[in-house]
């Protein structure tokens, strides 16, 4: 769901990251207040005016959201959840969780910590309006702290809807994973409602769109719809991969017996002989029994094809590095998390320094979709 991170800054050991996306919705906000909200809640003020409160009621939404996803975020770290950091991105902000909550008490109150935080800041800044206006403050700072309380308020209320992985689809979910202590069958239960809440933004914003001619609130409708119906979907397959996988270590299905290049190889050798022969996007590269490194077609694609006769295996060898390499007791969700973070699909399995496999997300899969047809229902 996030692609490129920008980092922003930390606040008591959170990363606070900005994805590339938010500046969509900063430039959309910033405008949509200056040239819609405020001059119909303020009149007969001047256009710059309207921009500055416009600057501030954008900076304000996004620190509330920030204060949010940090409440969740503390919270977690009290019952030893790990959190990546905290990302803004086009759809509001989200806290960058590991793994699974422990415990349905765990779950519920990190949860509950979001909605609850909004409702504080959304008291406090009612009250800051409310001391300024009785303080003749201008006009334009009560405004956007008046605006800025009635967000909060919605984004309280939005994140209590009961549908994953909004806050209250994650109340829900704890709750039913109380009741039968099952949090496979109560992750699936709170992501259907989710899937379904977001199919319903979805339809609405078609009507908004279609029928009552408003362009700007469909779209919205329409992508927050698509959004937590994506969220909702990948989230309880997510689980399915975590409970899975988790606790299998690489060498159950890695591949033991992988196929090596030499470093003397020329790189047209090599695409010939190896490329062209396995379909394999990355080989180890060996000289004897002690691994070099690897190289991958990527790095073949930037040489030009007139060099490849001159150009050796050991020319484009990557070291070995934790991009590229897993250790042999390491744990499968951890293969994962790499390839996932790399965008590699193959990667060397090591014990001390040398090469005793391969494994690759293909093996990953099939050994995933195997072990859900097997033990699906004990599950």
């Amino acid at each position: 769901m996030l692609g490129r991170r920008i980092p922003l800054f930390r606040l008591r050991g959170f990363r606070v990251n900005v994805d590339v996306t938010w500046f969509i919705l900063a430039i959309l906000l910033t405008w949509t207040f200056a040239e819609g909200v405020f001059p119909r809640k303020h009149e007969d003020l001047s256009s710059s005016t309207y921009w500055w409160m416009g600057i501030a009621g954008a900076l304000g939404l996004f620190a509330s959201i920030v204060f949010h996803e940090f409440c969740h975020s503390l919270i977690a770290r009290r019952y030893g959840l790990p959190i990546k950091g905290i990302t803004l991105f086009v759809f509001g902000g989200v806290a960058e969780m590991e793994q699974e909550p422990e415990s349905p008490r765990a779950e519920f109150m990190m949860a509950i910590a979001g909605p609850i935080s909004s409702i504080a800041l959304a008291t406090g800044l009612l009250f800051v309006h409310l001391v300024g206006r009785a303080l003749e403050w201008p006009e334009p700072v009560t405004g956007v702290l008046s605006y800025l309380s009635f967000l909060n308020s919605m984004l309280a209320g939005f994140n209590l809807l009961p549908a994953f992985p909004l806050d209250g689809g994650r109340v829900l979910r704890s709750i039913l994973w109380a009741v039968k202590g099952n949090l496979r069958w109560a992750t699936r239960i709170a992501s259907n409602l989710g899937s379904r809440f977001g199919l319903f933004l979805i339809i609405m914003g078609l009507l908004v769109f279609f029928v009552w001619g408003d362009f700007i609130s469909g779209v919205w409708l329409a992508l927050i719809g698509l959004f937590i119906r994506t969220a909702s979907q990948m989230s309880y397959k997510q689980l399915l991969v975590r409970r899975t996988l988790g606790g299998e270590e690489v060498r159950r299905f890695m591949q033991v017996s992988p196929v090596t290049v030499s470093p003397s190889l020329s790189v047209e050798q090599l695409v010939n002989d190896y490329f062209y022969r396995y379909h394999f996007k990355m080989f180890p590269v060996c000289d004897g029994d002690r691994l070099i490194g690897c190289v991958t077609s990527s790095q073949v694609r930037d040489v030009p094809r007139n060099q490849w006769g001159q150009q050796t295996v050991a020319d484009l060898a990557q070291p070995c590095s934790p991009e590229n390499t897993v250790t042999v007791q390491a744990d499968a969700m951890e293969a994962l998390s790499t390839m996932n973070r790399t965008g590699n699909s193959r990667l060397m399995v090591v014990d001390e320094g040398r090469l005793v496999g391969v494994i690759t997300l293909k093996d990953m899969l099939r050994f995933l979709d195997l072990k859900i047809d097997l033990e699906g229902n004990q599950a």
